[in-house]
């Protein structure tokens, strides 16, 4: 029996609804967790996604900025909204649902990006997301009778090859030591399983971001791999495969991050 989650940071589903819509068609998962969805809940596209199978869906919207939805082909129960550094901000969102007998809590959750500088004393906004960290620090993988899976743009590329320079990028905000530091501290802390990991080594290049910065990002390959997919260690053994849909980088209006999907299978 397989089961496939996706994630993906939309970066505005109003917007780019045509591509979520193509992407639906093409790779059909289980559950679809966006990220940066812009729009509260009351403006969100959900007839057209129920049309196509979603009749689950869950919601923390935001007016023009942030929000994560859960859309699921299966039942979803027991959800929760935690306000991470208590500002008000759409950024996690998680659920239940039921694979045969197993119970699963998957969180999706968009970290903030920090700005620019690598500072907290003149930027705010990086201490924002470090503060933000520090707190899922707390969230655990597992709990009694119920196992988690956890996807999200979480802003932040741990590992020496998730960006195209290692070197480079020990400066820039997403890949300094003290995000990367903390983001493996929320999954050891936490008890936390690297899924993309798993499936392929460190020791080879992953990313799912590329700048819009870029005149041709394809040529240049300047990514990074800000998206993510954990599980409690029990649902490992059950992976089957990960793929990152890169071509959609290449899409007609597209988000600057590409959809990642996990296919378990039990």
């Amino acid at each position: 029996m397989s089961f496939s989650v996706t994630t993906w940071n939309i970066n505005s589903v109003r917007l780019r609804l045509p591509i979520v819509e193509q992407f639906i068609v093409r790779e059909k998962p289980d559950i679809l967790c966006l990220q940066e969805i812009k729009c509260r809940a009351e403006e969100f596209p959900l007839e057209p996604l129920q049309k196509m199978g979603y009749e689950h869906i869950i919601l923390h919207g935001q007016k023009g900025y942030h929000g994560v939805a859960i859309l699921s082909k299966v039942p979803l129960s027991e959800d929760h909204r935690q306000d991470y550094c208590g500002v008000g901000d759409a950024r996690h969102i998680s659920a239940i649902f039921e694979r045969g007998s197993r119970r699963i809590r998957i969180h999706n959750f968009y970290v903030p990006a920090g700005g620019d500088e690598p500072d907290r004393s003149i930027n705010p906004k990086f201490g924002h997301k470090l503060d933000f960290v520090e707190e899922m620090k707390a969230l655990k993988a597992s709990s009694p009778g119920v196992s988690s899976i956890l996807v999200g743009d979480l802003n932040i590329a741990p590992l020496e090859h998730d960006v195209w320079s290692h070197k480079q990028m020990l400066k820039i905000v997403s890949h300094t030591p003290v995000e990367t530091e903390g983001l493996t501290q929320v999954m050891e802390k936490g008890g936390w399983l690297d899924l993309m990991r798993q499936h392929v080594p460190a020791s080879e290049k992953l990313y799912t971001w590329w700048s819009y910065r870029a005149k041709d990002w394809e040529a240049a390959d300047r990514g990074r791999r800000l998206d993510h997919i954990w599980s409690s260690p029990d649902l490992g053994p059950f992976l089957d495969k990960i793929e990152v849909l890169k071509e959609a980088r290449g899409w007609n209006r597209p988000s600057d991050h590409v959809p990642v999907t996990a296919t378990f299978k039990f």
